[in-house]
């Protein structure tokens, strides 16, 4: 997934940021399922996090259900058997094969389709696939995936980034602003998340009110910093037992420098 930097609207642009960088997007992000596709079930739970800073403890939604990709939701939509292979299974050419000449018409006897003005109907074809009146309707058999743009601003009120949502359907056309609500929990649409002005650009997009976004974003940096002293300890404890075994077998060795660098790291 690529994040790029845009300017924005000239006249939009805040001196506190850079020309070129007054905001990110990534394009293209999925949307495999509505809201409604997960609404709780007998068969769902949901599980207290405890933190362990003493802060108030977070509900994990949806616990109880095992996570499946775009392939495996792609297969429940399938079905078991497929619709198109079996009526083409039985289309056979035999019968145009055998026909005789006498049965062919003579062209001169064709009517002219400018003449004709009503009464001609084609005559059904058996083997061919039943058409939908609805062409906008959706097939149970395609997987509708909406994707959405993501901007990230920055709120100088909060002093921490803002999320803003602009959506299209599976055919490239945008969302209103009802659709998009039907990919946001009802706990959340029209309260945290609403449709509001984009700062940098004149366009109107569901945006995430930033109000607990720093100590999301300080829990999530905490984690990663965590993962990363880990890793960090781990290579030098592999370091460390290289350099004993050489020791042991006579040879001596001087620590490599990305060890070095990962004592420091550590130390810091």
């Amino acid at each position: 997934m690529t994040v790029y930097r845009e300017g924005g609207e000239i006249s939009k642009r805040r001196d506190y940021l850079s020309v070129e960088k007054q905001f990110l997007i990534t394009r293209n992000v999925p949307c495999l399922r509505r809201v409604k596709q997960m609404e709780y079930t007998d068969e769902d739970s949901e599980t207290q996090v405890e933190t362990e800073d003493g802060e108030e403890a977070w509900v994990a939604t949806h616990s109880g259900r095992a996570t499946t990709n775009i392939e495996e939701i792609a297969q429940q939509i399938e079905g078991d058997e497929d619709e198109i292979s079996k009526r083409l299974s039985k289309v056979t050419v035999d019968d145009i094969i055998d026909k005789d000449d006498d049965d062919i018409p003579n062209i001169e006897d064709i009517p002219d389709i400018d003449e004709v003005e009503e009464g001609l109907e084609e005559d059904e074809d058996p083997s061919a696939l039943p058409t939908n009146n609805n062409e906008d309707a959706p097939s149970d058999k395609i997987l509708q995936v909406r994707t959405y743009d993501v901007f990230i601003t920055y709120d100088k009120y909060y002093q921490t980034p803002r999320m803003w949502l602009y959506g299209y359907d599976e055919h490239r056309r945008p969302l209103t602003s009802v659709q998009i609500f039907e990919d946001i929990s009802q706990d959340y649409a029209k309260k945290t998340v609403t449709i509001e002005t984009h700062p940098h650009l004149n366009m109107s997009l569901a945006s995430i009110h930033p109000c607990r976004h720093a100590q999301v974003m300080k829990k999530i940096i905490e984690k990663m910093n965590e993962e990363s002293v880990k890793k960090f300890e781990t290579f030098q404890q592999m370091q460390l037992e290289k350099q004993q075994q050489q020791q042991s077998g006579g040879g001596v060795s001087t620590p490599s420098p990305q060890a070095e660098q990962a004592q420091v790291r550590v130390d810091q």
